[in-house]
């Protein structure tokens, strides 16, 4: 049993509080197996065993979408269950709560609606199956039930961005739950070790030194590059889960602290701080304070967004339909789900009908406005399977509505003026069925315009038909998107158009120099023109080394757009399935992240709210406004 218990009466308070707080909704992957949230490169080669594959696609596609919690029913627990663990949060500054094991996924699910942190506590060894190991002879005593529970948790969690903090067996369990391997028995597999690592009987005293990473998280709680610590094992980390860092050694060279920080909130140690804390240790006490400072910092970026509305303004998810995915699909290869959404507390979506750019005869462009068709009846015939859970919107008052249903909205944007074709009416047909924006152009020169990327010319712009377009999408109130376009079409678009432009997902250049972002000039253009620059997650645009590219990059972006432009004029974008992802912002349900970074800025609850939703709402209330004129 995993245990973080106060009392009754705060345990029921708390699970009280679950039920009210927000109702999560499941949803399933059918055929695609779930890839480790933390892994650094999507397209790495298999890190888990047969078993772990498969006990992991059970967690994404086993349980039903549902609206409705089973009745809490509370059970007294003895004084017993008040152990160290629970005291060492409590006098952090936390509430420790019980979380029974359970099979029972649904449940695993409402524990965690109501937690804003998670700590992994010591105990038997992980069963190496998971890891896809024999057991060895000097395997200890192993418990089916608390593996299945606490992978489950720790991936769950993961998921959600969670933090957690994991000892001794909470370390090895973590470095399981994302792909790691564990020495089975340190004295039998590291005969030549001179260290002693299993103290058992020795109290909070030292057994060993341990060596901290410079600026690491270890470093910092211990105030020192080496350190005296306890030791109560015999198994450790073999293998390095992907995504983590080692950030302290034992002197046999032992990993005794992992971190994923900043990509991720999860921080685990081998030795065991709260028998320090639990006693009055106050260098200890350290470890728990991070993990309530983080924990009230999740708390505060969810807090926020159950107030506002949170919109992503590119995606290219509908790519996935025509290929057996769909808006129920949780994996590690589609970015964005109903249950990602959920998870990253991401109330609406722009889902874009994206063109490649191909010929400009009149056969093709024919072909090409028939194609975006295609895709615009696909995005509705996949939001109308889910009635219960989401729905079109069109405008901002639409989606809160949505969100006031308890559902998500989907929006819808093409990319790639291509797909009008040669026929300026079918600005005012997709107009009609929903459509947002038109990004004017992809990757190479249209019959609209030239490309940021490959052009002939980028300082060539808006060709006679393009300036037609502009003028026609201004008259109807469709909103001009100037992403991908290149530099002579944005300035004449900027003389051109009478309303206010997006950019629906772009950078900085002055952060990172791309042909896909904009100079500071352009961005004081946009927000004199009133229009918005949504920041892009693609790690090309974002830093000269794409492997490395984080969250904190994409943070960048979004400041120096903010201080250029000002706080009116910036939104997010992200371009997940479409080639989007860092390092921390993965998919839809790493988007709680960005509000926790700009909270640590300094940015207030008032600022998220225009750069989530107020801004890019703005600018399409005031084109369609125009357009009904």
């Amino acid at each position: 049993m995993f245990i973080f218990a106060r009392s009754i009466a705060f345990e029921l308070i708390i699970i009280y509080m679950m039920r009210k707080i927000h109702s999560f909704l499941l949803s399933a992957s059918l055929t695609l197996m779930a890839q480790p949230v933390l892994a650094q490169n999507r397209q790495q080669t298999e890190i888990y065993g047969p078993q772990m594959k498969e006990y992991y696609q059970k967690l994404d596609a086993g349980t039903e979408v549902k609206t409705t919690q089973k009745p809490v029913i509370g059970i007294s627990c003895g004084s017993s269950l008040r152990n160290n663990s629970a005291r060492s949060i409590e006098f952090a500054g936390g509430i420790p709560v019980l979380l029974p094991e359970t099979k029972d996924i649904s449940l695993i699910d409402d524990m965690l609606n109501g937690l804003d942190g998670l700590m992994m506590t010591g105990g038997e060894d992980v069963a190496p199956a998971w890891y896809n190991e024999e057991p060895s002879e000097n395997l200890g005593k192993v418990d089916e039930d608390r593996d299945y529970f606490e992978l489950a948790l720790i991936k769950k969690a993961s998921d959600r961005n969670i933090p957690i903090f994991g000892v001794c067996r909470g370390l090895q369990i973590i470095n399981v739950a994302l792909g790691g391997t564990l020495i089975q028995d340190i004295p039998s597999e590291r005969a030549d070790t001179t260290i002693k690592h299993g103290v058992f009987g020795q109290g909070p005293g030292p057994a060993h030194e341990i060596t901290t990473v410079p600026g690491s998280l270890v470093e910092k709680m211990l105030g020192a590059s080496s350190y005296g610590v306890n030791s109560r094992h015999h198994q450790g980390i073999e293998k390095l889960a992907p995504g983590m860092r080692i950030t302290a050694w034992s002197p046999d060279s032992i990993p005794e602290a992992i971190e994923a920080y900043p990509i991720r909130q999860i921080f685990a140690v081998q030795f065991h701080p709260e028998s320090n804390t639990a006693i009055g240790d106050t260098t200890h006490l350290h470890f728990f304070q991070h993990l309530i400072q983080q924990a009230n910092l999740y708390k505060k970026a969810k807090d926020i967004h159950n107030k506002i509305l949170s919109v992503d303004t590119h995606c290219d998810t509908p790519m996935r339909f025509s290929r057996g995915g769909s808006l129920l699909t949780r994996n590690d290869r589609q970015q964005v789900s109903i249950q990602k959404m959920k998870e990253g507390h991401l109330d609406a979506q722009f889902l874009a009908a994206f063109l490649s750019q191909k010929e400009l005869d009149d056969a093709s462009m024919k072909a090409a406005a028939q194609k975006c068709q295609d895709i615009l009846n696909s995005i509705h015939e996949e939001v109308a399977k889910y009635p219960d859970l989401c729905g079109l919107a069109i405008t901002g008052d639409d989606a809160f509505r949505l969100k006031n249903e308890g559902k998500l909205a989907f929006l819808i944007g093409i990319e790639n003026g291509y797909g009008i074709g040669n026929d300026l009416s079918n600005i005012k047909k997709y107009y009609d069925q929903g459509v947002n924006y038109i990004t004017l152009c992809h990757s190479y020169d249209n019959h609209i315009c030239n490309s940021s990327t490959h052009t002939i010319d980028e300082n060539k712009g808006l060709t006679d038909f393009g300036k037609k377009v502009v003028k026609e999408m201004n008259r109807v109130g469709m909103t001009i998107d100037l992403s991908h376009t290149s530099m002579g079409t944005f300035w004449d678009v900027m003389k051109l158009s009478k309303l206010p432009v997006i950019c629906s997902h772009s950078g900085a250049k002055d952060v990172f120099f791309h042909d896909r972002n904009l100079t500071d000039e352009q961005l004081r253009a946009l927000a004199n023109n009133g229009g918005v620059i949504q920041i892009c997650i693609f790690a090309r645009y974002m830093s000269p080394d794409p492997e490395k590219t984080d969250i904190d990059d994409v943070i960048e972006h979004i400041d120096h757009c903010v201080k250029v432009a000002g706080i009116d004029h910036v939104g997010i974008g992200s371009d997940f399935d479409g080639g989007g992802g860092v390092l921390g912002l993965r998919g839809a349900n790493d988007m709680i992240r960005i509000t926790e970074k700009l909270l640590e800025k300094g940015y207030s609850e008032k600022d998220l709210a225009k750069i989530w939703s107020g801004n890019i709402f703005r600018v399409i209330a005031q084109n369609r406004a125009a357009g009904k004129k």
